[in-house]
């Protein structure tokens, strides 16, 4: 019996406002989509605790023995500074700034942005596609929303008529906003802006000559919106309607309105059964952001660099401290909140430790209130997470369990005084929630990864120095990793592995 048949899920649906029992489009098969990163800047610790959250959703959903394809994109193109449909797109602006192409800036920054999730211990999605890679798909959707009335072209640029959506549709289902409200507030249009209406947005932009990112459509040499790339790649890969997506509750609101609006009216049909947004970081009770300096990347956390912290906190702390707190509620970064969080999170690990080289005696007992005990803990564990995704409880659960642990080690507790089965229960769930629901490591085995991890980088620049006959360079690389206690072992068909004396 899968799990999930045992314990139903219930999820906040950020579409009603309401705590929903989850039923997914097809039995036992879940769609989920989260809105990824725009490839030009250094990853904010804002950022990890979306995806974060998400990779737990993800875990979780596994765990209870769905079958899951999880769809994280790239945004590489379209996102414009104001975050609208005006200014500079973001990657563009980078690659005329530092004088690269634009898909140098998307790769380094990509390739950041994923050893940044590692170093977290995020899980890879399912599928990760990006925007560029699908500008043909985004063309495709825009002449079905002209031909059904729902966009115009103006000067080479389309936009989404939201007025003549709204004649039939309620855009602001999901953010609560009222169009009209929409139209009042703000600036007017002036007799350059090409909309016709203010609340109206781009599906396709005309380049300027300028602009350094560019593809052919029908209506002109340009790009697409910010907007449509997410409905195209969701919709490709998981369906007309598929059952979760989700993103940062600054995304709720235009980008998820018009991922909605855009989708049903292509297809007539809600592209999402359950929305879920995560809440935002605050750094002593203030916003986190560049412009009051306590924005933090994850670089300044572990070595604590960044001028707001005493000192460095290793990843697996981070996480658990995001963790204490419930996805939709803000996180609040503090010295004082960090520090409590390593003290719990050492509490959590040295107990996941011991609980792995503990080891029933076996024979058979009569079941006891400790067993009852054990398994109600268990049993919580699901209950809780099966709760909206309750880690902040799972957490205080998995506190309980780590007393019960340090019980038997001191031997306050006899192993003897409970079950062998119930015993393994108990163990194999400290350990499945710790490292496969919640993705926490010990430390000592999170460390030992990251050294494995950066000694395979530099062997794989050894083979490449080799093969490009840089013998100086390959002979420097292992000789460093010697003087540091790394042997290299060269094979005879140019394998290589290594040793750590």
């Amino acid at each position: 019996m899968n799990h999930y048949e045992k314990y139903p899920l219930h999820l906040t649906n950020s579409l009603s406002g309401k705590k929903e029992l989850f039923t997914p489009v097809n039995a036992g098969h879940v769609g989920m989509y989260v809105c990824g990163p725009t490839v030009y800047s250094d990853v904010h610790l804002g950022n990890v605790r979306t995806f974060l959250s998400f990779d737990v959703v993800f875990r979780f959903l596994l765990h209870l023995g769905y079958k899951v394809r999880y769809v994280r994109n790239i945004t590489d193109v379209g996102h414009l500074e104001n975050d609208g449909d005006e200014g500079e797109d973001k990657i563009a602006k980078k690659a005329r700034l530092e004088k690269l192409e634009p898909m140098e800036v998307v790769k380094h920054y990509t390739d950041d942005f994923h050893e940044v999730l590692r170093q977290f211990n995020l899980l890879p999605p399912s599928i990760e596609p990006s925007a560029t890679g699908h500008i043909v798909e985004q063309i495709e959707i825009t002449k079905k929303l002209i031909d059904q009335g729902l966009a115009y072209v103006v000067n080479g640029s389309v936009y989404f008529d939201v007025l003549k959506y709204n004649e039939h549709h309620n855009y602001g289902v999901l953010s609560g906003r009222v169009v009209e409200e929409l139209m009042e507030s703000g600036r007017k249009l002036d007799s350059q802006d090409e909309k016709k209406n203010k609340v109206d947005f781009a599906l396709w932009k005309k380049a300027s000559p300028s602009h350094i990112m560019r593809w052919p459509s029908p209506w002109s040499i340009g790009f697409p919106g910010w907007h449509i790339e997410c409905t195209v790649m969701s919709t490709k890969y998981l369906g007309e309607t598929f059952d979760i997506h989700g993103g940062g509750i600054d995304l709720k609101f235009p980008h998820h309105e018009c991922e909605i609006a855009q989708s049903v009216g292509a297809t007539g049909k809600p592209p999402v059964k359950y929305w879920i947004h995560s809440n935002m970081l605050t750094v002593n009770g203030q916003k986190m952001s560049k412009s009051l300096g306590n924005s933090f990347l994850p670089r300044e956390l572990f070595s604590g660099t960044h001028s707001l912290l005493d000192k460095g906190y290793g990843p697996m702390t981070v996480r658990f401290f995001m963790l204490q707190s419930h996805y939709s509620s803000t996180l609040d970064f503090s010295n004082e909140a960090l520090q409590a969080a390593e003290k719990g999170f050492r509490k959590l690990s040295n107990a996941l430790v011991l609980i792995k080289k503990l080891v029933h005696p076996g024979g058979s007992i009569k079941h006891t209130a400790l067993d009852d005990a054990l398994l109600k803990l268990v049993d919580e564990l699901y209950k809780n997470m099966c709760d909206d995704f309750n880690t902040a409880k799972t957490l205080a659960v998995l506190f309980e369990m780590s007393a019960r642990i340090y019980d038997f080690k001191s031997g306050n507790t006899s192993l003897s005084d409970v079950g062998s089965n119930t015993f393994e229960g108990f163990k194999e769930g400290y350990i499945t929630f710790m490292e496969a629901v919640l993705g926490l490591k010990s430390e000592e085995e999170h460390n030992q990864e990251l050294l494995s991890g950066v000694i395979q980088v530099l062997i794989d620049l050894r083979k490449k120095a080799r093969e490009d006959k840089n013998y100086k360079l390959s002979d420097k690389i292992r000789d460093d990793l010697k003087a540091m206690g790394v042997q290299l072992m060269d094979g005879k068909k140019g394998e290589m592995s290594y040793t750590i004396e």
